[in-house]
């Protein structure tokens, strides 16, 4: 279980390349470096209160922690200057009432054989990609790699991102095709 820092939270927000998405930066540490939580929706919130409180109002369609950050995305009908002073204020109450934010169980998920293929992609993943994506307020993860293909999963503010086509497509899949040419040929999505 992981715990919010009580007192004196801080929150600046950052825009990002999604327009429905809003990044609210958290002046202590969220989560453990290296890891991100995505709830694509009230039900899989389930084990993060913060989230669960966020999914009240009808006008939240996504939430993502990292670091220390929680991003946002809203519904298209509605724009950030009605939202996001709502938004960053119960964020703020929340965590500095010191309210759980996460309730962690262990993942039984099964796990690829780690190649050394495998490595050099996540390496890839987490030297020259992830950084960016975490600066727009998402995250990629490593999914699967078959025939050539990596399959990424894209969480935050990337997840319904107009503009992430074409990031995976004219740069992640142009780096892979560059950096690894005998193994990596197509670069897709989850989803």
């Amino acid at each position: 279980m992981l715990k919010a820092a009580p007192k004196n939270i801080h929150i600046y927000l950052e825009s990002n390349p999604n327009p429905n998405s809003l990044k609210f930066v958290i002046s202590e540490m969220l989560v453990p470096e290296g890891m991100s939580f995505d709830f694509p929706n009230p039900a899989a919130a389930e084990t993060a209160p913060l989230a669960q409180e966020l999914f009240m109002y009808p006008f939240v369609d996504r939430v993502f922690y990292m670091s220390n950050f929680v991003t946002v995305t809203k519904k298209e009908d509605v724009e950030w200057i009605e939202i996001q002073e709502t938004l960053k204020s119960h964020i703020r109450t929340f965590l500095e009432s010191g309210k759980l934010i996460l309730d962690m169980k262990e993942s039984d998920s099964p796990q690829q054989e780690e190649t050394e293929t495998i490595k050099k992609i996540k390496t890839i993943l987490d030297e020259y990609i992830r950084p960016a994506v975490e600066q727009d307020g998402g995250a990629i993860t490593f999914h699967s790699y078959h025939d050539k293909k990596v399959t990424v999963a894209l969480q935050g503010s990337c997840s319904g991102c107009p503009s992430s086509t074409v990031t995976l497509k004219a740069g992640i899949e142009n780096l892979f095709k560059r950096m690894m040419p005998e193994e990596v040929q197509e670069v897709d999505a989850l989803g």
